[in-house]
């Protein structure tokens, strides 16, 4: 088992007994740890003790972080700023296909594919020579089914395996130190780009919902619409659709997990606050 599997199934038990305030002793004995070795694993993962780890996933905590979101969020645009605070001060350049491409499917395009460990267990990922067009979280080893994915987006392009080639990226991605900008280079329709656009400016360590995200693309009726283009998002973690929640702060559903769900947003909150 790795360190994110057995943090996964801590936050599990944390989250679904949440409100009874669980201590170290009771979470350490889910995982048949001692509390000296869990409170030690959790510090190296999460950078904080599991006690102050637990303040971030109550409900409470999600509407305050949704409530100052948008304020945030303004305050960014009007500088102009993809963000107002990201952990590694990256900026993503979304690059969206031209109808061009888009018909031609990935003609004359090289794609590498790789599949790497991260601090949220296994990711799948692919590159171009414009950018990042897959990154996918994997709870099996079921490489194949990522690959056949992925040759169905695009079928006209030359598709190789060399982790070589990728490892500089998931290493950039998760990186906690300072990395160059990233690209990605994605196919949607034009409402999907736009939604993924927009997901790009809620800041790290914020959170939004599927209303505001419709509003802030100027279709303030097209939720449902928003929470589809959400869940199609071909670059996860990068383009943050785990920072979309219910607007009662309840967490929700997450296309690769609810608990990786919530360590992302709990890591990042965190993360956030030492900045």
């Amino acid at each position: 088992m790795s360190d994110y599997e057995r943090i996964a199934e801590a936050i599990d038990y944390i989250t679904s007994h949440v409100y009874e305030q669980p201590s170290l002793d009771d979470a350490a004995k889910q995982l048949n740890l001692s509390p000296y070795h869990f409170q030690r694993l959790f510090t190296r993962w999460a950078g904080v003790s599991p006690n102050r780890f637990l303040q971030t996933l109550t409900v409470e905590h999600a509407k305050e972080l949704l409530n100052n979101s948008m304020s945030v969020m303004n305050t960014s645009n009007e500088l102009g700023l993809s963000s107002s605070s990201r952990l590694h001060d990256q900026f993503i350049n979304l690059e969206a296909i031209t109808p061009g491409e888009y018909k031609n499917k990935g003609e004359g395009l090289k794609i590498y594919y790789g599949v790497h460990e991260t601090k949220f267990g296994k990711a799948f990922i692919a590159v171009t020579e414009r950018g990042i067009c897959q990154l996918s979280f994997m709870d099996d080893d079921n490489e194949s089914l990522f690959v056949i994915e992925l040759k169905k987006c695009w079928n006209s392009a030359s598709i190789r395996k060399s982790k070589k080639i990728t490892k500089p990226y998931i290493e950039s991605i998760f990186s906690e130190e300072k990395q160059p900008a990233l690209s990605l280079y994605v196919k949607g329709t034009n409402f999907q780009i736009n939604v993924w656009k927009a997901l790009l400016k809620v800041p790290h360590g914020k959170l939004t919902t599927y209303g505001q995200l419709a509003s802030l693309i100027g279709n303030p009726k097209a939720s449902r619409a928003v929470g589809s283009a959400v869940g199609a998002n071909p670059v996860s973690f990068l383009i943050p659709c785990h920072r979309v929640i219910r607007a009662t702060g309840v967490i929700g559903e997450y296309r690769w997990g609810s608990n990786r769900k919530r360590s992302m947003l709990s890591w990042e909150a965190l993360a956030n606050t030492s900045l």
